[in-house]
């Protein structure tokens, strides 16, 4: 278990999806509470970007990884306007910026059926609704949306290409695309190449690696503790591994830079 989630990005991309359900379905079963909504690695920053953002008491054991999302839609004006997240997870990131954003609606589409019914009943937000579909085939029409936000998640995806052209599909000329993910370093560049490809200016890249380190170091004792306490002790390997706990495979890849983490802001040409 613990090579898989290891090395999930290298299995072929035909079975990628199943497996990534079959593994979230496992969450679902070890957190029945949704005691946690973010699954993210993170952000954080000893440069003070984040004095201005005030959270509720309820939300401040998540802040790491809000301010991956806050990060991510950097600048953005969110009120009003009509968005979508692909990859929405546990509902976490949506939950946020539904509240704190105050867009017009919220759109947050997962591949996994039981994820979805589940966080349609836990995330009850005025202007909030979860839909169940496939990143490479949006079932919505063009130019629907004003902004699309995927964080941390295109990566599982079978046809990360295809995904690129659907988003900027359904988005408005002129619309932006909040996007951030890990990377390897040698698909940088072609992961570039496809945003382009798909149509879309690149109005900032930035690389944000040590910044997820920073949080996954801050956050390390927490993510452990909580992993002990819902795990049983055969799986725990694995679930350090997935949650990129400090000492783990994936920790020392993102600290020994053998793997990236970059952040975009997009946007479709056009007015």
């Amino acid at each position: 278990m613990k090579k898989f989630i290891e090395h999930y990005c290298d299995l072929p991309q035909n079975i990628r999806p199943g497996l990534w359900r079959t593994w979230h379905n496992l969450l679902n079963w070890l957190d029945a509470d949704f005691s946690n909504v973010f699954l993210n690695y993170g952000y954080a920053s000893p440069n003070g970007e984040f004095d201005d953002l005030h959270l509720q008491e309820g939300d401040e054991p998540n802040r790491y990884g809000i301010q991956l999302y806050r990060h991510a839609t950097r600048g953005a004006v969110l009120e009003n306007a009509n968005m979508l997240e692909v990859g929405s997870g546990r509902g976490g990131g949506a939950s946020f910026l539904t509240r704190y954003g105050r867009p017009k609606e919220y759109v947050a589409l997962d591949v996994s059926e039981k994820l979805i019914a589940k966080c349609q009943r836990f995330h009850q937000v005025p202007g909030l609704r979860f839909v169940c579909g496939s990143a490479m085939h949006l079932p919505f029409v063009a130019g629907r949306f004003d902004a699309v936000v995927n964080v941390e998640s295109a990566r599982c995806y079978g046809d990360i290409g295809a995904f690129f052209r659907e988003t900027h599909r359904v988005l408005r000329p002129g619309g932006h695309f909040f996007f951030a993910d890990m990377m390897k370093n040698e698909d940088a560049g072609k992961i570039q190449n496809h945003l382009q490809a798909a149509g879309f200016g690149i109005v900032q890249e930035k690389d944000i690696r040590e910044n997820v380190v920073l949080a996954l170091q801050l956050d390390a004792s927490a993510r452990k503790k909580t992993i002990d306490e819902r795990v049983p002790k055969l799986l725990r390997q694995s679930f350090y591994e997935f949650a990129g706990v400090e000492g783990s495979n994936r920790f020392r890849a993102f600290a020994d830079d053998k793997m990236q983490y970059k952040s975009f802001i997009l946007q479709k040409k056009g007015t």
